[in-house]
């Protein structure tokens, strides 16, 4: 069974930051609320946890997954940034938006696109998120929590708990949180494209 921790939105808890990321640091596979809707979260360490997200999902390899971030520098150090994506991209966070670019020898292959060699990365505005990427010190390998045959994401604590109760370790709770993925930014090639419209406003990417 899933654990199901009580966070605090805007101050969460130390103690239980301290539980999560200790859970994290033991393969443990997490269902946390972002600023765009719930994800699924992990080290990127933990060598199942890909593939056990993708279980989840009934996602195939070339499924692009994301570098959850703290911050700009730590983005940074995960993909091939030239000037005017370093610039575009460090306007526009924290926020709703996801970039897939190509990625730093710093991405373990299994992680990568197989064969564009590109990966997700994002820096969420939430203060659990937030917390947690502080005290574990890493990015975390994430995956938006679209289950098999839904269109919307699951949005609520409870209801993430009853459905992945015996598919992950943990489920945070942190109140409302947001109702639609983030909107999707392929600037593989150079150039942005906007491949998902979501939370995030599409239209300075256009």
């Amino acid at each position: 069974m899933a654990r199901y921790l009580d966070v605090h939105p805007h101050d969460p808890q130390p103690r239980t930051i301290a539980q999560v990321v200790q859970m994290l640091r033991d393969d443990a596979l997490i269902a946390y609320p972002t600023d765009s809707c719930y994800a699924l979260g992990a080290r990127l360490d933990d060598h199942a946890a890909a593939d056990r997200i993708r279980q989840i999902r009934h996602l195939d390899e070339k499924h692009h997954f994301t570098l959850v971030c703290s911050d700009f520098t730590q983005l940074g150090q995960l993909v091939q940034l030239d000037n005017a994506a370093f610039r575009a991209i460090k306007a526009a966070t924290p926020g709703p938006y996801t970039f897939i670019l190509p990625a730093t020898k710093e991405v373990p292959r299994r992680l990568a696109h197989p064969k564009k060699k590109t990966v997700g990365v994002r820096i969420p505005d939430h203060r659990v998120v937030q917390a947690l990427l502080r005290e574990l010190g890493e990015p975390l390998l994430s995956s938006t929590l679209l289950l098999p045959g839904e269109e919307a994401p699951l949005t609520d604590g409870w209801q993430v708990k009853e459905e992945l109760d015996h598919l992950v370790e943990a489920v945070i709770d942190a109140g409302d949180c947001g109702t639609e993925p983030t909107t999707v930014i392929d600037w593989s090639e150079g150039y942005p494209e906007v491949v998902r419209v979501g939370a995030g406003d599409p239209s300075r990417f256009e």
